[in-house]
């Protein structure tokens, strides 16, 4: 139609280059003019342009960007330590990690129960051939204090027992237990609270404990933990008064590839300061200081710690984000009074039991539940680095009394 007649004009400054090419434009004008005088006579409707007539594709957004995949670890929990799972690419998504291996947990709770057999068997041979009476309650009484539960623990526990018993008329001596056992599990399970990580960038851990509790230990296999579940972690030495803490971490550090800042003299403040700057400025995921080995009754030694945490604050506004205690479970009453005089002085986030293995006091975490119910994060059964696992309720209870 009309429209087709639709001419590119030159520009009026644009050069013909012979006289025919003026002849022919010249010509062209005066052909649009007839048709536009055509077109605007009356009756006559122009008709649309051919292009506007044609349905215009609407012009195509940019494809939108996909937002970088979230670390795998992202609000997840320490007690899903597992391998970096595998990613599938075509649909970019992180895939769930795979389950825990079954024999690397059963190898966990066979160490367990080893390393519990002691306060174990004082518990659960009472049950044995044993008639629901008043006797039965006093063993299991004598038992429990005997494994260090602590007073306030053991009443809670047989009180309770008693009126389940009555309850669910209870009359077999392994229901009895079974009946403790669930109890113990109420009992402890606030206390089983996982660790979060990836909430800042570095995660500021401060780890006391009084000399002896294997402290840098536990700091050196919680490192391993850490780098298996995907995360960058670097040490701090804060022990500067013990010379062979400060070698052993670097030990640590080296059999872990983790970077470990020292000073061989100097304020343990000072170097921690230095470490949470490192650690910032490294983008490290976790940073973990170590500090002094501090008895509750020195007062003007458990002020130094207090010292450290104000200036872990001044590094890092927000810091320290955990300040977790490690404690040795063999020494019974004496750890939870650890617990209440560090937490007084610290405000302590969590706990790290350690040296389970073959004692006869594994009942310090009923205590500890019933007086100062802070999390345990982990307990240890060992030496080695897989000896050290996320505490669980009904693991410990079934250990005690499966």
């Amino acid at each position: 139609m009309f429209s087709f007649f639709k001419k590119f004009k030159k520009p009026a400054d644009a050069p013909l280059d012979t006289q025919e090419d003026e002849a022919v434009q010249a010509a062209e004008d005066e052909e649009a003019s007839a048709l536009s005088d055509e077109i605007d006579e009356p009756g006559l409707e122009r008709e649309p342009a051919i292009d506007a007539a044609i349905p215009q594709e609407p012009e195509s957004e940019p494809a939108p960007v996909p937002d970088a995949p979230k670390p795998y670890w992202q609000g997840r929990t320490a007690s899903q330590w597992t391998r970096v799972p595998e990613t599938d690419e075509a649909s970019e998504e992180v895939l769930p990690p795979p389950e825990p291996d079954p024999v690397a947990k059963k190898s966990w709770l066979s160490r367990l129960r080893n390393g519990l057999s002691k306060t174990s068997s004082n518990l659960t041979g009472i049950f044995v051939s044993a008639k629901i009476d008043e006797d039965l309650y006093e063993e299991l009484e004598t038992a429990l204090l005997m494994s260090d539960a602590g007073v306030d623990a053991t009443e809670f526990l047989l009180e309770s027992l008693r009126e389940k018993v009555r309850a669910e008329r209870l009359t077999e001596a392994s229901q009895v237990k079974d009946a403790l056992r669930e109890l113990l599990v109420d009992l402890l399970r606030p206390l089983e609270k996982t660790l979060m990580l990836g909430r800042a960038q570095p995660l500021v851990m401060m780890i006391a404990g009084v000399n002896g509790v294997g402290k840098t230990t536990s700091i050196g296999k919680l490192a391993k933990h850490l780098q298996r579940f995907n995360q960058s972690v670097l040490l701090a030495a804060g022990d500067t008064f013990r010379a062979a803490a400060r070698e052993q971490l670097t030990v640590w550090g080296e059999r872990n590839n983790v970077t470990v800042i020292a000073q061989e003299s100097g304020d343990a403040a000072a170097v921690i300061f230095d470490a949470v700057g490192a650690a910032r400025a490294r983008k490290i995921d976790v940073m973990m200081a170590d500090t002094a080995g501090r008895l509750p009754t020195q007062l003007h030694l458990m002020e130094e710690l207090r010292k450290v945490r104000r200036v872990i604050a001044k590094a890092m506004p927000d810091a320290p984000h955990e300040v977790l205690l490690v404690i040795d479970g063999n020494t019974g009453q004496n750890a939870l009074a650890q617990v209440k005089a560090f937490d007084d002085a610290l405000g302590l986030t969590g706990l790290i039991i350690t040296k389970l293995d073959g004692t006869a006091k594994g009942g310090i975490i009923a205590a500890i539940a019933r007086q100062r119910p802070i999390p345990v994060y982990f307990i240890g059964v060992g030496e080695k680095v897989e000896d050290l696992q996320p505490f669980s309720a009904e693991e410990f209870a079934d250990a005690l009394l499966g």
